[in-house]
């Protein structure tokens, strides 16, 4: 099959959009080109488009022997059940070029739409996600051109300033975005600083997604913008007129989104704008991951006080975004967890392209939480390589996780396969994502047959005896992209994991079970 810069392998549209697929289908399909952001809808309904009759036990039947490590077929999605088994995986081994990072993805695209001169972004996340933050700035009117030869790649026409709805003044211009709190945290900071009126909606999910505190810093600078004030969650309803500076103190215990899309917007106001956590701040490193992007696109932030503490952050009015003329987006550290502790489980060798010593993703950090538990790292400036000594094993660490919530996840199905108990601390704002994720993963953990004690922001899991998990259990993914792919890899343990619904890894990953498959050995 043709190589394609950032995946094993370049499907057709079905293909790409589901991330599952016969290899036999791959190979068939190897001449067609994929259409790039293609809806969320459509990659569901093409789950049912390339699925065989043939059902996970007359697949797992197809392995010649339980001692023969052989590379398999990518995993058949099951049509009437919406399931994907994953085989039992003997080893994982080879390179993966990661796709760019969720998080600078959506950041670079709302930048560079802020900036003056136009912006080349690639490497870009093809994910509903992002689609959600392009179709977005379609909408409002921001000059987006889709790069034919590329579908990593847009070039956006910035506006040199705030963004004005393009209707009529009595008129409201409504924005679904799906489940991207990457798009809705920021669009509803930065549509602030220009003049419309606006209402920014999503899926149930995204209604249960607290945002109070930004539209609590957004209103003390003046902005006329309101969430649900019963639940603190979108829809998110303004009516701009442009702010013209002032100072807003906010609760950073929630999200650091909320302060990321403060400082994002404030650039495009008319005066200066001093923001301050009152409290503390979760996710410190997606903070600095935020400003470090500004200064790319020329604006310094001013920082006083400890990042771990209560800091502040001044953004002067003489601050204006200007274009780089094009940037890189950095592959995702989150993704790389899936592959940096099958690896460490496995003792399979890894090598992750994308993101190594010199990221600014505060998730490479996972791989010091895998070289604690027994793997061995080597870093190189942009790939990570991971491996583990047969002789050495896993053992149970204690971490604090606050830094690396989403690549926390990933240890929790790793702490499975370790001696002794694991506990993942400092993980509350994992109950305010895409679902409850301490509620699923004491739930899926449990039926692997781990024992796991829930706490409100930390948990302790004990693994099954021996380290045996349980084999075909139905992981439940509650529409959560993570929850896939952290419990995919259960199969690590020498048995059939089956995964409902493998398709929600579309939110950020699409390819996810392609290349989980292209290096593993059954």
């Amino acid at each position: 099959a043709p190589r394609h810069p950032h995946q094993l392998f370049r499907p057709n549209p079905n293909m790409r959009a589901t991330g599952v697929a016969l290899a036999a289908v791959l190979l068939a399909a190897s001449n067609q080109i994929s259409e790039s952001f293609s809806p969320g809808w459509v990659r569901r309904r093409a789950l049912s488009d390339v699925t065989s009759s043939r059902s996970p036990a007359t697949l797992s039947a197809r392995v010649p022997s339980p001692t023969t490590a052989l590379p398999m077929a990518a995993p058949v999605v099951d049509e009437a059940t919406n399931t994907l088994t994953v085989s039992p995986i003997k080893s994982l081994d080879g390179t993966v070029t990661l796709p760019g990072s969720k998080s600078l993805s959506n950041r670079c695209l709302l930048l560079a739409a802020l900036s003056e001169g136009s912006t080349r972004v690639e490497n870009l996340l093809e994910s509903d996600d992002i689609r959600y933050m392009l179709e977005a700035l379609d909408a409002l009117g921001v000059p987006v051109e889709r790069d034919p030869d590329d579908d990593t790649a847009v070039t956006v026409q910035g506006q040199a300033g705030p963004i004005d709805s393009p209707l009529g003044d009595d008129e409201t211009l409504d924005l679904f975005l799906g489940n991207a709190g990457t798009a809705m945290r920021p669009l509803s900071a930065a549509l602030c600083m220009g003049k419309g009126k606006f209402v920014l909606d999503g899926v149930p999910r995204m209604r249960e997604r607290p945002i109070a505190d930004l539209i609590d810093g957004l209103q003390q600078l003046g902005a006329d913008a309101t969430c649900v004030e019963e639940t603190g969650c979108p829809p998110v309803t303004i009516n701009a007129k442009g702010l013209k500076g002032g100072e807003a103190s906010i609760s950073g215990k929630m999200s650091s989104q909320f302060l990321s899309s403060l400082l994002m917007a404030s650039p495009v106001a008319e005066g200066d704008i001093t923001i301050s956590i009152k409290d503390e701040l979760i996710s410190a490193p997606y903070v600095a991951l935020t400003i470090g992007l500004m200064k790319k696109f020329g604006v310094n932030v001013q920082i006083e006080g400890d990042m771990d503490g209560t800091p502040s952050f001044k953004i002067p009015a003489s601050e204006k975004y200007t274009g780089p003329g094009s940037i890189l987006v950095e592959g995702d550290a989150s993704s790389a967890s899936y592959f940096i502790a099958g690896a460490a489980i496995t003792g399979g060798t890894v090598t992750v392209r994308g993101c190594g010593s010199e990221s600014v993703q505060g998730d490479v950090a996972f791989a010091d939480v895998m070289e604690k538990m027994g793997a061995k790292v080597t870093w190189g400036p942009e790939s990570i390589t991971v491996t583990r000594d047969p002789d050495v094993k896993l053992k149970g660490v204690d971490v604090d996780c606050d830094k690396i919530p989403d690549a926390a996840m990933t240890l929790a199905v790793a702490a499975l396969f370790a001696e002794g108990p694991t506990t993942i601390r400092n993980v509350y704002s994992w109950r305010l994502k895409e679902t409850e994720r301490m509620k699923a993963i004491v739930a899926e953990c449990t039926k692997l047959g781990a024992t796991v004690e829930e706490f409100r922001d930390y948990c302790i899991i004990h693994p099954p005896k021996d380290n045996k998990v349980n084999d075909n259990v139905l992981i439940e993914t509650y529409d959560d992209h993570r929850m896939a792919m952290t419990f995919s890899l259960a199969a690590c343990g020498g048995v059939n994991v089956i995964i409902h619904d493998p398709g929600c890894t579309a939110k950020t990953f699409p390819t996810y079970f392609e290349m989980l498959e292209g290096i593993a050995t059954h």
